[in-house]
């Protein structure tokens, strides 16, 4: 029988990450990790990661890359178009409201009030999740001590986020071609005709069916041996996926088809603004950084703060530093910050429009042309990356990449932790060393308590994701009465 998830469920479920997706890329790989591997197990550990790889090799944000990869393998286009949209739209348009009320208001003091405890419960979520992927995906003690260098190269001697990779992937080449047992190939790195399971006994485990999948639709050969498999792989075990085979002439489709979806808005504004208006400033930039930076948003905020601030006067430092923080207590991909850098563009250099419309332009052209590269990236490299599941080599090298992830996860995660817990996180550099160094007399003493309570009520007493969220956002606002 066919096995799929109903667009509809996938469509409540996508909408709920998008509103869920709290902390940064670690905190929404881990959003995703919890809601679509472990509870609906509509893809396998392995693919995750294989999707997951792939998404880190990309410039832009990983975390909506990745949502829109598993749409995609999930209902086609459509699936990854709905997938990835939903993932940024919640937080984009809290950010477009929170932008104009800052703007019009002077201030979002209130803002982090209110999310305060959000934060501090998404590291408790994060934690978690670090541990499952890890466990799940360092299999040998070349994976642990690969994770570990990574985690140390970008940690401790802000390595840039590219080499770290490239040097995983070519150690894993090497190892693939000369130690195999380095990195083992299993699940989704491993060869087309190992990833079917060994037929089972006709009717075993016919009711283990995962949560939201029907059994409708064109009607084929019954096969127990997939009923215990995730969503996902049971239909490349069954031949179902047509959308994920490479093919040229669709290939070429999609190109085109997406570059002139990037390039539409930069003909709009020839036409109506001109060349020399800030929209235009906008755009240029901001497709430029859609293509260069890599490593997520963190990687990448030095570089448009700068640029924002000194290079085009778009906004002043404190209005980039609030921008950040709404950022990081708002949902969606922390890149978002960058619609607010949009927004405050067009605010501060209105022209002849209002303050409010060049703003929403701004801020629209920037979500635009930061996320459109996005979906082009996905549909177009996709079905080639599924297709070199079948080779041990680029899988032993795939998994070298998997084993660095962990690493690259856990900084992110510790990261992200430093700027919860401590409200000045500066940094130390000594030589090759460069790593980040806290003002231990910023140290929020609510932010460390509320944390350490949702780390133990997540890792020991295994609460659900709404619950720990609820518990943070509950200690949040007693904190903030309690200061007054």
């Amino acid at each position: 029988m066919q096995t799929q998830v109903p667009f509809r469920t996938a469509l409540r479920v996508w909408a709920k990450i998008g509103c869920l997706s709290f902390g940064g890329p670690a905190g929404q790989i881990a959003l995703m990790h919890e809601e679509l591997v472990e509870r609906r197990r509509w893809i396998g550990e392995a693919r995750f990661l294989h999707a997951l790889n792939y998404c880190m090799l990309l410039p832009g944000p990983e975390a909506q890359q990745l949502a829109t990869y598993i749409g995609w393998l999930l209902h086609g286009t459509k699936g990854g178009l709905v997938a990835g949209t939903l993932f940024v739209l919640p937080g984009a348009l809290l950010v477009f409201g929170l932008s104009w009320l800052y703007a019009s208001f002077s201030g979002l003091a209130w803002v982090a009030a209110l999310f305060f405890g959000l934060k501090a419960a998404v590291i408790a979520i994060v934690a978690e999740a670090l541990l499952r992927v890890a466990k799940r995906a360092l299999k040998s003690r070349a994976q642990v001590a690969l994770a570990c260098a990574a985690f140390l190269a970008l940690f401790v001697f802000a390595v840039p986020f590219p080499w770290v990779v490239l040097t995983a992937g070519t150690l894993g080449l090497v190892a693939g071609r000369h130690a195999p047992h380095a990195f083992p190939v299993s699940g989704a790195h491993a060869p087309k005709s190992a990833a079917r399971p060994a037929p089972a006994a006709r009717g075993a485990h016919a009711s283990s069916k995962p949560a939201d999948v029907r059994t409708d639709g064109p009607s084929v050969q019954a096969d127990s041996s997939l009923a215990d498999e995730p969503v996902v792989d049971a239909a490349f075990a069954a031949g179902e996926l047509e959308h994920a085979r490479p093919n040229a002439a669709r290939a070429l489709r999609v190109l085109v088809t997406w570059l002139l979806a990037w390039a539409a808005p930069f003909v709009l504004i020839l036409v109506v603004t001109g060349r020399e208006s800030v929209f235009f400033d906008v755009a240029s930039f901001f497709s430029r950084a859609a293509v260069v930076t890599f490593g997520g948003a963190y990687a990448v905020l030095a570089y448009v703060a700068q640029a924002a601030v000194q290079s085009f006067g778009w906004l002043s430092t404190e209005q980039m530093i609030d921008g950040l923080g709404l950022a990081e207590t708002t949902p969606g991909p922390l890149i978002l910050v960058t619609q607010f850098v949009g927004f405050m563009a067009g605010w501060n250099h209105s022209g002849e429009f209002s303050p409010f419309v060049a703003g929403a332009c701004g801020a629209a052209l920037t979500t635009w042309v930061t996320f459109v590269p996005c979906f082009l990236w996905i549909f177009l490299g996709a079905p080639f990356v599924e297709a070199l599941r079948g080779n041990r080599v680029l899988a032993s090298a795939l998994a070298a990449i998997t084993s660095a992830v962990v690493g690259v996860i856990a900084n992110l995660s510790a990261v992200f932790a430093l700027h919860v817990v401590f409200a000045e996180v500066g940094r130390f550099e000594w030589g090759p060393v460069a790593i980040a160094r806290p003002e231990f007399a910023s140290l929020d003493a609510a932010a460390l308590a509320l944390s350490l309570v949702c780390c133990v009520a997540s890792l020991r007493f295994r609460t659900p994701l709404a619950v720990t969220l609820a518990l943070g956002a509950v200690g949040g606002a007693v904190s903030y009465l309690l200061r007054g």
